[in-house]
């Protein structure tokens, strides 16, 4: 007990000092007028979110995603039972906006009884992405989710090569972000390209967009499609600034910048300055590499859609896919003003543009992408419905690699070496164990996709039309989704030829659904 003897008149010591520099330190009020005891505010403040996270918060209270969101993502990562029991625990009735999925008791297509039915499902896009317009290399991808846009340096080199073996075992495609095309891009994973503002991994010394090194850099790795970076849901418009502290050898190597130096994103691109200069871009990356092309964009004012249709129609010019980022999509940090309030959300950006392009009659001749929680099986499913043909996982990848929602992407101090450039941090995350539950997660979300679309009849979540799903608004009423979204009843469906072509490709070697044999007197 001599030590404790001693140590209490150091505490108290300590303590007395602490309050000395409290009281007569003018920064915070608080302080001042409550020495030491005011710093408890602090602490508690500081670790607010998690005992909100852990402790107060219900099952559905967390934004952005809830704790039975983030639990079902965690079990399907992770193999385990990711079943929920005892029913819904979703203000259904009471909850305007709230999406109905509508099963159909006699469809083309009966699901299999077998337990594991679906485990390992493929299931490949139901267009060819770059087949309408004659692309070289065109492709139909195999997987219909996909890994987002997340550059190295938002996320560690650990959590970019997690995602990109992840990728090389789900079967899927991996994008690049706008950060360029780094080593933990090279882990077998197959690729898209993006080309942000600054033109990171493809510009030459004054950081110009270069065609020569983008030739290259293709021609070195597994890029499957270059995709054109407009915006992003968290913070379209903007541009952005990675500090020179956090400019590393290996950022400035894969960025094609100088180490140490503050790196600049332009808010716009250098290449073309509206539709028309953009087309004859996009054709001249079509000819000079091959790949399909297209564009990401968060959604805004129309008039930029309506002016590409119109010359995508009038010239023969066009993109081969658009990627539709809603505004409440969010692996970028921007400021509160553009994160909550700037840009559509999903399903409102979306259908508008894609009204656009059926209205152009071009709707079946373009890929179209979903992103922005869409790594939820309910989200996803109403996307297919609305017309995408693929969609984006960001944020949900993240939380099959480890990621717990501790909202410090922007601090480099992310507890699980997800999103930091701090290598102590960034040494927790094995990229080997993690790609497998990153695997893991995306053949789940596809084999709840597949089931999903069985009950409702069809054999590919594309073939769902907007007449499966309804939009609750209230306790007595709802309304159908493409009443919502003003469609027409053919729209959001590939073309009939599209149609048959998937159908065939996801037709079982065995007969689907029933384990008993009906009986002499079954009719029918």
């Amino acid at each position: 007990m001599r030590w404790a003897r001693r140590a209490v008149p150091a505490v108290a010591a300590a303590v007395a000092a602490l309050a000395a520099r409290d009281l007569i330190q003018r920064d915070h009020a608080l302080l001042r007028n409550f020495p030491v005891l005011g710093r408890a505010r602090y602490l508690l403040e500081a670790v607010g979110p998690e005992l909100r996270q852990y402790i107060v918060a219900g099952n559905n209270e967390e934004r952005p995603f809830t704790r039975d969101q983030r639990r079902w993502v965690y079990a399907s990562a992770k193999q385990q039972n990711n079943n929920f029991g005892f029913g819904t625990d979703n203000d259904i009735e009471y909850t305007p906006g709230y999406p109905i999925i509508k099963h159909r008791t006699f469809g083309r297509a009966v699901p299999p009884s077998t337990p594991t039915a679906g485990h390992d499902v493929r299931l490949p896009c139901a267009k060819v992405l770059g087949a309408a317009r004659g692309r070289a290399r065109a492709f139909r991808p195999e997987s219909v989710v996909n890994i987002s846009g997340m550059s190295f340096g938002s996320l560690s080199g650990n959590a970019v090569a997690a995602l990109n073996r992840g990728a090389a075992l789900a079967g899927c495609l991996q994008n690049t972000g706008e950060g360029g095309l780094s080593p933990y891009h090279r882990n077998g994973g197959e690729l898209v390209f993006q080309l942000g503002t600054a033109y990171f991994g493809c510009r030459d010394e004054h950081g110009r967009f270069s065609l020569d090194r983008l030739r290259d850099l293709v021609a070195s790795a597994p890029v499957k499609a270059l995709e054109i970076k407009l915006s992003q849901g968290a913070k379209p418009s903007l541009g952005g600034l990675l500090p020179g502290a956090k400019v590393s050898a290996e950022i400035a190597a894969t960025r094609g910048i100088p180490a140490g130096q503050d790196c600049v994103s332009p808010s716009r691109h250098a290449e073309f300055s509206d539709c028309d200069s953009l087309l004859d871009w996009v054709e001249l990356l079509a000819t000079e590499t091959g790949l399909p092309v297209g564009i990401k964009s968060a959604v805004g004012d129309l008039g930029f859609w309506q002016d590409l249709a119109t010359l995508m129609r009038d010239t023969g010019r066009g993109v081969d896919f658009v990627t539709i980022d809603g505004g409440e999509g969010g692996t970028g940090a921007a400021p509160l003003i553009f994160t909550d309030s700037v840009s559509l959300p999903f399903q409102q950006g979306f259908s508008r543009v894609y009204k656009v392009f059926a209205e152009h009659n071009l709707h079946e001749r373009v890929v179209f992408v979903g992103g922005g929680k869409l790594g939820l099986p309910d989200n996803a499913i109403v996307a297919f419905a609305l017309g995408c043909d693929l969609v984006n996982v960001g944020r949900e990848a993240m939380l099959s690699i480890g990621c717990i929602q501790a909202q410090k992407c922007h601090t480099d101090t992310c507890p699980t070496g997800v999103a930091t450039q701090n290598a102590w941090l960034a040494r927790g995350l094995d990229p080997t164990l993690k790609s497998v539950r990153a695997a893991n997660y995306l053949r789940t979300l596809r084999r709840d996709l597949v089931k999903v679309a069985e009950a409702c009849g069809v054999e590919h979540p594309g073939l769902i039309g907007t007449d499966a799903v309804e939009i609750l608004d209230g306790r007595t009423g709802s309304t159908g989704l493409h009443e919502v979204y003003g469609y027409r009843p053919e729209w959001g469906l590939p073309s009939p030829a599209d149609r048959a072509e998937i159908v065939r490709l996801m037709a079982p070697e065995a007969p689907q659904g029933g384990s008993a044999t009906p009986s002499p007197t079954a009719v029918g």
